[in-house]
């Protein structure tokens, strides 16, 4: 019995010295997957542009210059995360200004909550379109969006779901009284009128197997201060939107409807407010609908460094629903070379009544001209992202 109580005794000796050693060694092991971590991304591009309207551009063959440059800081700790965006462009465009910026917190892998200058969850996710211009529905504030609020987001393998909360599109100043900037990423209502207390919704089926699909809607709606009347107008928005993957196949459709209604003072027009972004605004009709039509196809090649292409044709129409407002319609057709972190689009914009394809910037998007011209830009974007 003496050896045995022995025997227990020195093994319950060990035990009792190793315990702390371990626990400091799972200590340190735990202390080191609780540091916070921190990556650091972005991106420099540049545009070779040829529009058709511009007589200059069209006798020198074109034009090659800077686009921007974008800073991308990611963080995170435990169960925390950081993603911000600052881009920097020419002051032509804006100049400099953060396109989003947001801190979450993660419940699980499936559940998030965000909170800062987040994307609107609204339409198909990310992008409505593959090509560099975007689609019409970037323009009127309802393709990439991003505004101050709150939002939470589900993701499994059937079902993608967000609801969100917006205060406001990005405030840049507090003072009170005054009208948003136009420098900023993504369309917002400007001039007399101001976004607020915005509600939205975005719900996302998967289904398929062969075939994948993702069948989805969306809604929005909120109010709109006036700085004159110094009363709430509302806004809305409603959308359909359907996607299928088919091998390297890939087909997006969308329907839109949008409504806003402006408290606006004495003598100033409720079918038309201001919108604006990169530094300069222009109006939008109060009342549209916006069908949107997109096809692609992704080859893989191996043509040097070169990796993969994805040919593509964006259609986008915006119908206003003022009869004696003139329909806007853009389509891009063109093709993205990926190699390695190197990104070049290849696009031929061409626009009816659009401010940023040839149009006269002003009303393009409002009453537009009837019978106007069809005008291009052929364009191709360099763009480096680490």
């Amino acid at each position: 019995m003496s050896k045995i109580t022995h025997l227990l005794s020195f093994s319950l000796g060990i035990i009792l010295f190793a315990a702390p050693l371990l626990s400091l060694g799972q200590d340190k092991v735990e202390e080191e997957k609780e540091k916070p971590k921190l990556e650091l991304h972005g991106a420099v591009r540049f545009n070779y542009i040829n529009s058709s309207w511009k007589a200059e551009q069209k006798a020198k063959g074109g034009e090659f210059g800077y686009d921007m440059i974008a800073i991308k800081p990611k963080a995170s700790y435990k169960k925390l995360s950081l993603n911000a965006e600052y881009r920097f462009y020419s002051e032509a465009f804006g100049g400099s200004f953060l396109k989003s910026g947001w801190i979450a917190y993660h419940f699980n892998p499936k559940d998030q909550i965000q909170a800062g200058l987040v994307y609107v969850p609204f339409g198909i996710q990310q992008y409505n379109s593959n090509n560099w211009f975007f689609n019409i529905t970037y323009y009127v504030g309802l393709e990439d969006d991003h505004d101050m609020g709150l939002k939470y987001v589900h993701e499994d393998e059937t079902f993608e779901y967000a609801f969100a909360f917006f205060k406001n599109a990005e405030e840049m100043q507090f003072v009170g009284g005054e009208e948003h900037d136009s420098s900023r990423y993504s369309y917002d209502v400007v001039g007399r009128n101001k976004e607020t207390n915005q509600l939205n919704g975005n719900f996302v089926w998967k289904f398929g197997g062969h075939v994948d699909h993702r069948l989805g809607i969306s809604a929005q709606a909120g109010q709109l201060y006036n700085l004159d009347t110094k009363e709430n107008g509302n806004h809305y928005a409603f959308a359909l939107h359907y996607e299928v993957y088919y091998h390297e196949w890939n087909f997006k459709i969308s329907l839109n409807n949008v409504a806003h209604n402006p408290k606006n003072g004495e003598g100033l027009p409720n079918d038309r407010i201001q919108m604006g972004a990169y530094g300069v605004p222009y109006e939008v009709a109060t009342n549209f609908n916006i069908y949107t039509l997109s096809a692609s196809r992704k080859f893989d090649i191996n043509w040097g460094p070169f990796e993969k292409i994805e040919a593509y044709n964006d259609f986008g129409w915006m119908q206003k629903q003022k009869k004696e407002f003139d329909s806007s319609i853009m389509n891009v057709v063109g093709f993205k070379i990926t190699a390695g972190n190197l990104l070049t689009f290849v696009d031929y914009a061409a626009g009816y009544n659009h401010s940023w394809l040839g149009g006269n910037f002003v009303d393009d998007f409002s009453t537009g001209t009837p019978g106007a011209k069809w005008e291009a830009r052929f364009n191709i974007n360099v763009g480096y992202y680490f």
